[in-house]
């Protein structure tokens, strides 16, 4: 019987099954995100095809035409001449090294600065690092240049500490809204049973910074890995510059070779691919729980 009334109540009037509504295509959305992703992936598939071609294919003028055989040469020739293993690892000091500074210090200005926000001098040290957004390193390139070169930091560590100052603004913005989301109930049961403030940051608080602490750790990665002004700057040797410094400055050793040339572009931007790839979800989860809760 109560099949029968869920028949009935499911069934249009005139025994005909009620129609069910298409959405309809958002074709401008549509057109605009095809559009989008074939400027990314066009330049990417080039790349790639011309990375994995020979000599003669990658001079013959056709991008666009797979690499017939296939061929590693570029890939071997790219790792001699620009000396990818040293690169590599500077690269990876200054990424690194960036990454780790960024999180730790935007989360120790952001908890300090949500917790005293009625005091006045941490609510306008939020607005200066705000305002801080807004100068780009090219602007105060000079003085950069000069202190570093003063203070004995024109190497890799002085980038990586120009490189942290800079993501600092960006990466306190995303941490304040964050941390307003996470009571403040959870920091006084935790002084109540005795922990310090400097416990209750590192065993209570830090821990529930994960998303947002994986969402500022990429962000302060692939802003190191592909910056190319600041190292060209501020490190003076050649030996210890990261790898897309050296692009440029093996550039007029490449010539001709453009197997050699794409080859060696894949090689450096390889790893970021991979990174984001792999933690896009923590970014977009730390980006809407912080837009959200805040």
């Amino acid at each position: 019987m109560s099949a029968l009334n869920a028949t009935r109540a499911l069934t249009a009037p005139g025994g005909k099954p009620p129609r069910v509504k298409m959405e309809r295509v958002n074709w401008p959305t549509t057109i605009i995100l095809i559009l989008c992703a074939v400027t990314v992936l066009l330049p990417l598939y080039v790349t790639i095809s011309m990375a994995f071609k020979t000599a003669g294919q990658a001079v013959d003028g056709e991008a666009f035409a797979l690499p017939m055989p296939l061929s590693i040469q570029g890939f071997i020739e790219a790792w001699q001449l620009t000396k990818f293993p040293v690169g590599l690892l500077m690269s990876f000091l200054v990424t690194g090294g960036t990454v780790v500074a960024t999180i730790i210090l935007a989360a120790f200005a952001s908890y300090a600065i949500v917790r005293n926000w009625d005091r006045r001098l941490f609510r306008w040290s939020f607005f200066y690092l705000l305002a801080a957004m807004f100068i780009p390193f090219p602007v105060v390139a000079l003085p950069q240049i000069q202190m570093t070169g003063r203070l004995s930091l024109d190497n890799p560590l002085g980038v990586v500490l120009l490189a942290t100052m800079f993501q600092l603004s960006f990466s306190v913005l995303l941490f304040t809204a964050f941390l307003r989301s996470i009571p403040l109930e959870l920091e006084e049961s935790a002084r109540i049973d005795g922990a310090s403030t400097w416990q209750t940051f590192w065993k209570l608080i830090f821990p529930l910074l994960a998303p947002m602490s994986a969402t500022v750790g990429i962000f302060a990665f692939l802003y190191a890995w592909n910056d190319f002004m600041m190292p060209s700057l501020i490190i003076s040797d050649p030996a210890l510059q990261t790898l897309p410094v050296r692009q440029k400055l093996f550039q007029e050793q490449f010539s001709n070779n453009y197997h050699v040339s794409f080859a060696s572009y894949l090689m450096a931007m390889a790893p970021a691919i991979v990174a984001y790839l792999f933690t896009q979800r923590w970014v977009m989860e730390g980006v809407t729980q912080g837009a959200v809760k805040g």
